[in-house]
């Protein structure tokens, strides 16, 4: 078994029984798709601990990869629109010929953070563009992770605010989307929202904020304050996840969180989510939620990628086992800027009987279950 980085949260004194309970927490509890990919998928986790690990030699922000069969489909900004690349391994991506999926010849404006999901066979690109208070979801599709996209749609994302960072997902045989966007028509803080979906491409009734920066630890870096960049996962209970990134992406505070529904809520809900008390990623020690450390070898890790396969939770990972994670950040020892962001191969594993807090809010003010660990 290739030796483990430091988790976070764990003393060094704590990592031997950490790695006990690696060892021998059984693996159950991964939720079944119906089609034998979850079963896929558990058989396949242990080869996570023996991936590398470390930055990869791709610049830039915003990793989006999934796995189809044994290949790895990563997507990214590049060459004016978006490019794609495909590898055997997480590590081969960084030298995995880049190709163009798609260009904005028309004009959009920036583009920003490309995700890619795999719904019943189709690969679907969802990303921001525009320039300033314009920007908005599209998405493109092809039956072809690398060719085949045609012209970008537009989300009709409801009320039709600014919007970045969308992911579909499905949960409970409902399809939704997830994204960061401002409640008005100023740039004030994103928020994070959910929508119901009829299709992969076609929004449907209202968007219902989930998440808003208004924790202590969220609001170290503002103008605006930030909640962005979520990620759906489903945990060994069958609970929904939203992992996000909290302050600024401009500033080493730049850091990841969680939201998770409790069992049996109504994602739609704002105060059936409840938040960790801290970040579970970052490289501040004063923002972390209590029991997770700092990181060691980078600065302001977030907007990260589950590399589940076909972008399903319904593969999510069981307990007791690292998985692959990806995120964006910059070397320790390195000048935090936009320019220096590099993405990292990481992994990440389940933690239980873990309790997030609130108060002065409706509802019970705590909630425990499933939380999550990050590796470096």
């Amino acid at each position: 078994m290739a030796l483990l980085r430091r988790p976070f949260g764990l003393g060094a004194l704590a990592l031997g029984v950490a790695l006990a309970l690696f060892l021998s927490v059984p693996s159950s509890g991964a939720a079944n798709s119906g089609d034998g990919r979850a079963q896929a998928e558990a058989e396949s986790v242990g080869k996570a601990a023996e991936a590398p690990r470390g930055p990869t030699g791709l610049a830039g922000a915003d990793p989006s990869v999934l796995r189809v069969g044994s290949t790895y489909v990563a997507v990214k900004t590049g060459d004016g629109g978006i490019v794609v690349r495909q590898a055997s391994s997480l590590d081969g991506l960084a030298s995995a010929p880049a190709t163009t999926v798609w260009r904005d010849e028309g004009g959009l404006g920036e583009v920003w953070a490309p995700e890619i999901v795999r719904d019943g066979g189709r690969y679907y690109i969802y990303f921001a563009a525009g320039t300033g208070a314009a920007h908005r979801m599209y998405v493109i599709s092809s039956d072809s992770p690398d060719t085949g996209y045609g012209e970008a749609q537009k989300l009709a994302l409801p009320d039709d605010k600014w919007a970045i960072d969308g992911a579909l997902f499905t949960f409970e045989g409902q399809r939704w989307f997830v994204w960061s966007g401002w409640e008005g028509d100023t740039n004030v803080e994103q928020n994070l929202y959910i929508a119901r979906m009829s299709d992969p491409t076609t929004p449907t009734g209202e968007r219902h904020i989930i998440s808003q920066p208004r924790e202590s630890w969220e609001r170290v870096v503002g103008d605006p304050y930030i909640n962005e960049a979520p990620e759906p996962i489903k945990d060994p209970n069958g609970q929904l996840h939203i992992v996000y990134s909290a302050n600024g992406s401009w500033s080493d505070q730049y850091c990841m969180a969680d939201l998770r529904l409790r069992a049996g809520g109504d994602p739609t809900y704002v105060w059936d989510w409840y938040k960790s008390n801290g970040c579970l990623f970052g490289s501040h020690g004063d923002t972390m939620m209590s029991g997770w450390d700092p990181t060691l070898y980078v600065d302001g890790p977030g907007h990260h990628t589950f590399v589940l396969l076909d972008g399903d939770i319904g593969t999510s990972p069981p307990a007791g086992e690292h998985f692959p994670s990806m995120f964006h950040a910059v070397e320790k020892g390195t000048p935090y800027s936009w320019e220096n962001r590099h993405w990292y191969i990481g992994s990440f594993l389940w933690w239980g009987d873990t309790t997030y807090q609130r108060a002065n809010v409706p509802g019970p003010t705590s909630d425990t279950g499933w939380g999550l660990k990050f590796f470096e």
